[in-house]
């Protein structure tokens, strides 16, 4: 029978016409899945999944979505999470594959970790939907000689983020970054592609999180979400989002925030 997929341009694109064909026609695609999003069951002959292509250095891993969950798309990740989602597909450890693809510096227990809080901050009269982006540890410059220093803050200012000396304005879009949502869930931070190709995820969540009705309306009406990052230390993990705002502004004032505004992709 049919399987009721979606494949994307880009991912026909990498796996060629005949293969993505076959999945059509549901001679490769699985009737049940795990969405590789929700990790919940999907049943690609009853409802629209989304073929999702984790591609690695050497490796790679086509999965499926619920389509109300991730768009068909490529997704690239390290070499070494792309490896861990192939044992525990094979079933070398037991879990799903969106746990073996973890968020940035997941992956070895020595790396820093990037932690992510979301937020309605008041800007210019209106409060706007946030993500505070602040790493478990210092973030080193690739190539770079343990304890060299943290240069988290400066990498991300040559990726186009703008150093915030206060919250009186919105900083200026991050054109080709966007922010992934889907069924009220928070799923990745999208950043280029090299080359122009398709994006790939700069943050991509371990498990969705779950965003604020608040929250995800304003993104919803404004469809852009401002992302705010400091180095370790800098904020914390803050029990409202009126004590968050104070975090922010202390660390606008000292030089230790860069901001970028980014478009909604998903709802």
């Amino acid at each position: 029978m049919p399987r009721m997929l979606d494949v994307g341009d880009d991912v026909r694109a990498e796996i060629g016409d005949e293969e993505a064909d076959r999945l059509l026609a549901g001679e490769n695609a699985p009737g049940s899945y795990d969405c590789t999003s929700c990790r919940t069951p999907g049943d690609s002959e009853q409802e629209r999944t989304s073929t999702v292509l984790f591609i690695g250095d050497e490796t790679a891993v086509l999965a499926f979505a619920h389509a109300t969950c991730l768009p068909s798309q490529i997704v690239q990740v390290s070499e070494e999470q792309l490896q861990g989602a192939v044992r525990s597909i094979t079933g070398e450890d037991g879990t799903g594959l969106a746990e073996g693809i973890p968020g940035p510096g997941e992956g070895t227990p020595d790396q820093a970790v990037l932690g992510v809080t979301s937020g309605l901050v008041l800007i210019d009269g209106e409060l706007r939907p946030a993500l505070v982006v602040e790493p478990t540890g210092a973030i080193a410059r690739p190539g770079s000689a343990p304890g060299g220093g943290d240069d988290f803050l400066s990498l991300l200012v040559e990726q186009g983020f703008t150093p915030v000396a206060s919250l009186d304005g919105v900083p200026p879009v991050l054109h080709g970054w966007s922010v992934l949502l889907a069924m009220g869930q928070l799923h990745a931070v999208l950043q280029p592609g090299t080359g122009g190709g398709a994006p790939v995820a700069w943050w991509q969540a371990h498990h969705p999180l779950q965003v604020t009705d608040a929250w995800r309306a304003a993104a919803n009406k404004l469809q852009t979400v401002l992302l705010f990052a400091a180095p370790v230390g800098s904020i914390g993990r803050q029990p409202r989002e009126d004590v968050l705002r104070g975090a922010l502004d202390r660390a606008a004032e000292h030089g230790r925030l860069v901001a970028a505004a980014m478009p909604l992709a998903g709802t």
